[in-house]
């Protein structure tokens, strides 16, 4: 398992699926970033951080589930119309929630006190979702399956979610250096791109999964 090729494979697929994507998880990013940025306008600078992760559990879920279900589809030679991924991911979304608020407390509390215990249990739970979602199994089923198929691949994971996030980094980096004080059009603008761009790492995380379970069916 080379990240870089997961990496590039995984890049391939992303942009051949490119028209198919943008319009299953765009317009509900852009809905998210629209939300998060109306609530912190309404709640002032003093807003707590919580607030966005409020609206976040509301729509992450939806268009994160639609997404796995279509990359689990289509990677099977299967076909299936965007309502019938929504409404699945509607059915899963009680639980993907569940799971990504008790993954997102922990990850968050391992930061505080340092910050290689917050990245070691972001990269044991990377795959908790797929599980959940393609595996239908429970909450902290998933969790537990997630860390042991994790084990032994620290090292690679991190460098597949590293090479996902840094490029997306400095695109945020360059574009508040240019517009260190956007408007509110272009601020929406600026969090849809990133906000859209992460979902990459959905698919290099998904390459990793199928992999990763191979491996262990083999």
């Amino acid at each position: 398992m080379n990240p870089l090729s997961v990496l590039r494979d995984s890049l391939y697929f992303f942009r051949r699926h490119l028209p198919n994507i943008l319009p299953l998880c765009l317009p509900l990013v852009v809905l998210e970033a629209l939300l998060t940025q109306l609530l912190y306008r309404q709640m002032g600078d003093q807003a707590s951080p919580a607030y966005g992760m409020l609206v976040s559990l509301l729509l992450y879920p939806l268009y994160s589930a639609a997404l796995i279900l279509y990359l689990d589809t289509r990677s099977n030679g299967q076909e299936t119309r965007k309502r019938d991924l929504f409404a699945r991911a509607v059915q899963l979304w009680p639980q993907l929630a569940l799971l990504i608020l008790i993954s997102s407390l922990l990850i968050m509390a391992g930061l505080a006190l340092f910050i290689f215990p917050g990245v070691w249990i972001m990269i044991n739970l990377v795959f908790a979702e797929y599980l959940l979602v393609l595996r239908g199994r429970p909450v902290v089923q998933a969790m537990r399956e997630s860390a042991s198929m994790t084990t032994g691949h620290f090292l690679r994971i991190m460098v597949c979610v590293v090479g996902v996030l840094a490029p997306i980094w400095l695109i945020d980096g360059l574009l508040l250096m240019a517009l260190p004080e956007p408007s509110p059009a272009m601020e929406l603008a600026m969090d849809s791109l990133s906000g859209f761009l992460q979902l990459f790492s959905t698919v290099v995380l998904y390459r990793l999964f199928m992999l990763l379970e191979g491996e262990a069916n083999a």
